[in-house]
């Protein structure tokens, strides 16, 4: 299909979104891939898993920290300005890991968590604004469909991440990982720099408020704060201390944007009650996701004592059904509606974790991979679907905030229910051996409570969706 970009001049609308996605795979791919890499990086580096999870850890920060921007950058850059960017800081970030010496012990991983850093702002400018444009180039009786295009690709990453960086560590060097993502970021940058990207989206170019950016850096204090719930031996005076200075500079950020004439992110998006509704719905089946690929494990583990691979690998089939969902639940809310399509994704999801609570003691393995199948199968029916009715519901001049806003407030909210669900399983736990009740059945109560608490808030997210009315809301 030929259309029109902001110059007039004709582009593929195909080539555009299959170049788009191909490098919002890759770097989701990474993601998902360094889980698997971890053993072989503390034996080359020489250090613990508490340093190597700074990987992950600094990644999401970061993250977190450029997701907020991308719509001011998409408002003063060409899109393919903003797309060299993004995949640029992507490309520069994974040769320095390629090139971090392992010799060099703590400094080579320090030199690593530099590329880490420029990885993780290239991946927080590109996610949310690849939805934006998807949002932006598509009508909106067919975004869920293009939406569930979109939630195929990410599915896809994170069931194909960890055997792609399997089957290269059999192979090869650990920095043979990482050369796979910069081979194909590369060549996604040519095919991008050869006219597949064009400039697609009209721009409203405002000044940056420098003092925003400062106050925005609140949530890594935040996050932080979040990440060491449930851990044993922390100094709660100094991150007590540090997540209430974060929360008084989140608060200046917020009290700023609706104050200044041109915010830096648009936070009055927040007042359309349609689109509080859809960042409520995306995130509960977020964290549902979320700790279904951490908790699962856990259980797969110290409960039916299988090895890390295996346990991984057991994740596989329910990533898998959620790719293959997503762009058939996304033509689903486009031809029946979101209200039966979230419906029926939340009744998926609360159907899982009540399946996980009463298989968690059997001690069997199938049933739990189906329980998990059935949690990933309802999430694609809510997590892509309920972006899209956030976006549906606001301006189109708005819709980039939004984006921006929502995929912010999905990494947050997950962050803060892996922990409580950690903390939720570790207390149980320890409690019951407390009590003089024996390790196995003590973890599998804990279990239990964590199941028993996810379907509580899958049975709050039915009762959103049931709420929710099919109208066009206006700020």
């Amino acid at each position: 299909m030929t259309t029109l970009d902001q110059t007039g001049a004709p582009y593929r609308r195909g080539w555009f979104i299959v170049t788009l996605l191909l490098g919002t795979f890759t770097m989701s791919l990474s993601q998902s891939a360094l889980s698997t890499a971890y053993p072989t990086l503390m034996h080359s580096f020489g250090l613990s898993a508490d340093v190597i999870q700074w990987l992950t850890t600094g990644f999401m920060l970061v993250m977190c920290i450029s997701m907020p921007i991308s719509p001011w950058l998409l408002n003063n850059l060409s899109f393919p300005a903003m797309f060299t960017l993004a995949l640029g800081m992507f490309d520069l970030g994974t040769l320095i890991i390629v090139a971090a010496p392992a010799a060099w012990g703590a400094a080579g991983f320090g030199i690593m968590m530099v590329g880490r850093i420029l990885e993780a702002g290239g991946v927080g400018l590109l996610f949310p604004s690849y939805q934006t444009v998807l949002l932006e180039i598509t009508p909106k009786d067919q975004r869920a469909t293009t939406m569930g295009l979109a939630g195929l690709v990410m599915g896809s990453a994170l069931a194909c991440g960890p055997i792609v960086a399997g089957i290269l560590l059999k192979m090869f060097a650990w920095q043979a990982v990482f050369i796979f993502f910069a081979v194909v970021i590369t060549i996604v940058l040519l095919v991008a720099r050869g006219g597949a990207i064009r400039d697609v989206l009209p721009r409203r170019q405002s000044e940056l408020d420098w003092c925003s950016l400062v106050l925005l850096l609140g949530i890594i204090g935040l996050m932080l704060g979040i990440d060491q719930i449930g851990k044993p031996g922390v100094a709660w005076h100094w991150y007590g201390a540090g997540v209430l200075l974060s929360l008084a500079m989140l608060t200046g950020f917020t009290w700023r944007q609706f104050h200044l004439p041109q915010p830096v992110l648009e936070l009055r998006v927040l007042l359309n009650v349609k689109y509080d509704l859809a960042i409520l719905l995306t995130s509960l089946a977020y964290v549902a996701l979320i700790v279904t690929t951490i908790i699962f494990p856990l259980y797969y583990q110290e409960v039916l004592h299988l090895s890390p691979f295996w346990s991984g690998l057991a994740l596989v089939p329910g990533a898998a059904l959620l790719s293959l969902l997503n762009p058939l639940t996304g033509r689903l809310a486009d031809r029946l509606g979101f209200q039966p399509t979230l419906m029926l994704g939340m009744g998926l999801i609360a159907g899982g974790w009540l399946l996980a609570w009463w298989q968690v003691a059997s001690g069997h393995l199938l049933p739990m991979i189906g329980a998990a199948m059935v949690i990933e199968g309802g999430n694609a029916f809510v997590m892509m679907p309920a972006v899209t009715l956030g976006a549906n519901a606001l301006p189109d001049a708005l819709v980039a905030h939004g984006t921006a806003v929502i995929t912010t407030f999905r990494q947050l909210i997950g962050s803060t229910g892996v922990a409580v669900m950690t903390l939720l399983l570790t207390q149980e736990t320890q409690a019951a051996v407390h009590r003089g009740i024996a390790l196995l059945p003590a973890a599998i109560g804990g279990y239990r409570q964590v199941c028993l608490v996810m379907l509580g808030l899958a049975g709050l997210g039915l009762l959103l969706a049931f709420g929710l009315r099919e109208h066009r809301a206006t700020i």
